[in-house]
């Protein structure tokens, strides 16, 4: 075996970043390659918040060959298909992003532009608009609490459903453990006081628990949280901070009883300064009031939160307070920072626990020795930084593409000036119609093209090779892809059903 590998890898933090981070290392780094030590203290608690997630983590749990039944019965879970947006564009505005794509590809053509034509059509003889989300199975079934897992039905959308979960984080992550664990990780329990630096190369050497333990490295994972207590407080890494774009800077979240069967969706519904997370799992609801302090008090965005549950709540209110933004590096020497130890977007869009999964795979995938070579450094933290400003021009797109005029907060995010990427995206689609998926960006043209539209971000312009097809011939097509949607939907069994007769949860106490 090679003499120069890593013999320890030691991680920072519990929580779902550390544990997700323990059981995908332990996973690959099989046959005692590495011990695999995960350092963390039962008084320190977990945000916990980040209860909804996106597609990806289905490969996550397949990576490590988790029962999926098991997994969403263990976790409370309920499932995901999309994200509804209340009043976002203007008050009483309602669409949802999906994860499921619209129509099908026709003539080499995105979908979509056969929809803007249909719809100048349908506008100029005064007719209804058919909504863009009739032509996408998620959408559609969302909106009916329908869902099921994807089934061998060639040429049908059937096929191709889309998924990811809305879970309790506490649970999730002690259900990691218990992976992680039988895969030979070995948890200590302790808080981490100091770590120690090399003299010669400023690495990480050793850290020192509050009861004089000393826990030694070859590679130290930080998922210590906003803290950053290795990458930022040892390393002294840096911040950059984006709260010019993104203002919000806190959030108040209570858990809250449910009052009906869970929807296969999360909701974020936008208030005055901020916006409204509404998660349905198995046992309750999780809520939670993302705010900007500037332009609005605690007590304020508390009594908003607690005005707009569903039920009783379940515990006391809590605040907490973030800086949106990233480290300056997220690979630092030997210190690689996941999860909201690496930064921090706000859950609008659901990507923190991604985040954490794509932090993890970089890693593996760029796994070093004992010499860590620069180039593998430079590499992880130049896609990373990529991922994350395209993610936060995402972000960006629900704040700043909004009519509504009735705060200062919205009249702020309406006229702020916002990163040239994000404005070259908003002019193309615009002018042309036309959206374009770059270096193989988080979001797909599909996920820019709901929010755009459910923003109101509008075009005239289509395609021109659609004008290639009749009228009539058009209205055929689509009528066509509308009804296969509406019959596929029709097959799908209640949300509440699927999930009573494949993983009905025992009601696990986080």
């Amino acid at each position: 075996m090679n003499d120069n590998r890593i013999r320890k890898v030691v991680i920072v933090g519990g929580g779902t970043a550390g544990w997700m981070a323990a059981a995908a290392i332990a996973h690959v780094l099989k046959n005692g390659y590495a011990d695999i030590t995960l350092v963390e203290s039962e008084v320190i608690g977990t945000v916990g918040v980040g209860e909804a997630t996106i597609p990806q983590i289905v490969n996550f749990q397949a990576m490590l060959g988790l029962d999926e039944n098991e997994f969403v019965a263990r976790t409370n879970a309920t499932f995901k298909l999309g994200i509804e947006f209340v009043n976002w564009s203007s008050s009483g505005s309602r669409y949802i992003h999906p994860f499921g794509s619209y129509g099908i590809e026709m003539e080499g053509i995105a979908f979509h532009h056969f929809w803007l034509k249909q719809r100048n059509i349908q506008r100029a003889r005064g007719e209804a608009v058919t909504p863009l989300a009739d032509y996408c199975l998620q959408a559609v079934a969302a909106k009916r609490n329908l869902f099921m897992r994807p089934v061998q039905a060639p040429n049908s959308p059937l096929e191709k459903i889309a998924y990811a979960f809305q879970f309790d984080a506490l649970l999730y992550a002690k259900y990691l453990r218990e992976i992680a664990e039988a895969k030979g990780v070995k948890r200590v329990e302790g808080r981490v006081v100091e770590a120690n630096l090399c003299s010669d190369n400023g690495y990480i050497d050793k850290l020192e628990l509050d009861d004089g333990r000393e826990i030694e490295g070859d590679l130290f994972v930080d998922c210590s949280g906003f803290r950053g207590l290795l990458i930022e407080e040892a390393l002294q890494t840096g911040y950059e901070e984006w709260s010019h774009w993104l203002p919000c800077d806190r959030a108040v979240a209570v858990p809250c009883e449910s009052i009906g069967d869970p929807e296969p969706y999360t909701r974020s519904t936008a208030h005055a300064a901020g916006w409204q997370w509404r998660i349905p799992l198995q046992h309750r609801i999780g809520n939670g009031h993302v705010f900007s302090s500037p332009f609005m008090s605690d007590q304020d965005a508390t009594d908003i939160l607690m005005q707009n549950l569903d039920g009783k709540p379940l515990a006391d209110p809590r605040i907490l307070k973030f800086v949106t933004g990233r480290r300056k590096k997220f690979w630092n020497r030997n210190c690689v920072a996941v999860g909201l130890a690496a930064g921090f977007m706000e859950p609008l869009e659901s990507t923190s626990i991604h985040l954490a999964q794509s932090a993890i795979a970089k890693l593996l995938a760029f796994f070093p020795q004992q010499e860590i070579k620069s180039v593998d450094v430079d590499m992880f933290n130049a896609m990373t930084v990529t991922e994350y400003e395209q993610i936060r021009d995402f972000l960006i797109l629900h704040y700043h593409q909004t009519k509504r005029t009735d705060s200062d907060f919205w009249n702020h995010v309406r006229t702020m000036n916002v990163p040239d990427n994000l404005k070259q995206k908003m002019e193309l689609y615009r002018e042309t119609g036309r959206i374009f998926r770059e270096n193989d960006e988080l979001f797909t043209d599909t996920s820019w093209l709901a929010v755009m539209e459910g923003q109101e971000l509008e075009t005239a312009a289509y395609h021109p090779v659609v004008d290639a097809m009749g009228e009539d011939q058009l209205q055929a097509r689509l009528k066509n892809v509308r009804d296969v949607i509406m019959n596929s939907a029709n097959v799908m069994p209640t949300h509440q059903k699927f999930i009573d007769e494949n993983c009905k949860a025992a009601i696990y106490a986080s």
